[in-house]
């Protein structure tokens, strides 16, 4: 199933769609459904914020930017916990507040309060990774300021939808995965299993980008030629193959299964690229 996850309007252009769907046509990575887009799912997405209105865990956050790095203190490392300003107004300041962005055309964000529960998780490849959401995330986001649901939000419900069981991702989304497991118990929704893969760094340790031009797909082809090129480099430096040779998904499959790639995963931290 593909899924086209647009929820950011302002920056999804049809034609980014168009560009994905190519590419993974070209490496042999096609879809049984879809493709779904995420910006036609806007009532589904209303429906789950309610009922957690319904349950008192959501409230209006009008704190700036810079009021969030004044207010909220780093935890590890780049993430910064939420000081819950907002969540301890009283029922007149918050009035107050509304007021006044609605008469200067401004919507606060809107978000849900979390608790000092420990989040637990079963990683297939990193093995039990927890969280405490109040003192690790604190209350996160799940509506923007220009009436944007976040994604937390959309991918829970979708996955759901859907009929998804298995998300596989980098293994720097793994400390988001808690939050997401909090939304799906509070509404009610199965959880799948989880698999976050190490990520592919260059020697001195930083991650590739698309910014540094390293994780270009263009450039991958260029330099192994064809799409079966850049598919067996890349199966070879995630050690499923001895040596790189020119080899499509189909072609890894017959041979690998999905025991082989989990085992072969957990025993990588991280993926040294040396093109």
């Amino acid at each position: 199933m593909l899924r086209i996850e647009d929820l950011d309007k302002q920056r999804s252009k049809p034609q980014f769609a168009s560009q994905i769907m190519h590419d993974y046509e070209m490496l042999g990575l096609t879809w049984d459904k879809g493709p779904f887009y995420q910006h036609d799912r806007d009532g589904a997405y209303q429906e789950a914020f309610d009922k957690l209105s319904r349950l008192n865990l959501v409230y209006p956050c009008f704190c700036s930017r810079a009021d969030l790095h004044a207010q909220s203190a780093p935890h590890a490392g780049e993430t910064y916990v939420y000081a819950q300003i907002c969540r301890h107004l009283s029922d007149k300041a918050r009035h107050e507040k509304l007021n006044r962005f609605a008469q200067q055309g401004r919507h606060p964000s809107y978000r849900l309060m979390t608790t000092h529960e420990d989040i637990e998780i079963n990683d297939l490849i990193q093995g039990n990774y927890s969280e405490n959401l109040a003192d690790d995330c604190g209350d996160f986001v799940i509506r923007r300021t220009d009436g944007t649901f976040a994604y937390h939000l959309a991918v829970v419900v979708d996955d759901y939808a859907q009929g998804i069981n298995l998300v596989s991702r980098g293994v720097d989304l793994l400390s988001s995965t808690p939050q997401q497991i909090y939304l799906q118990r509070l509404l009610g929704l199965s959880t799948p299993y989880y698999a976050h893969i190490p990520l592919i760094v260059d020697k001195s340790g930083r991650r590739l980008s698309k910014r540094n031009q390293d994780a270009s797909l263009e450039c991958l082809l260029d330099t192994y030629q064809s799409a079966a090129g850049v598919i067996g480099t890349l199966a070879a430096y995630a050690g499923f193959i001895e040596s790189p040779e020119p080899l499509m998904p189909q072609d890894l499959a017959k041979y690998l299964t999905f025991e082989d790639v989990l085992n072969t995963l957990k025993n990588s931290r991280e993926l040294i690229w040396e093109p």
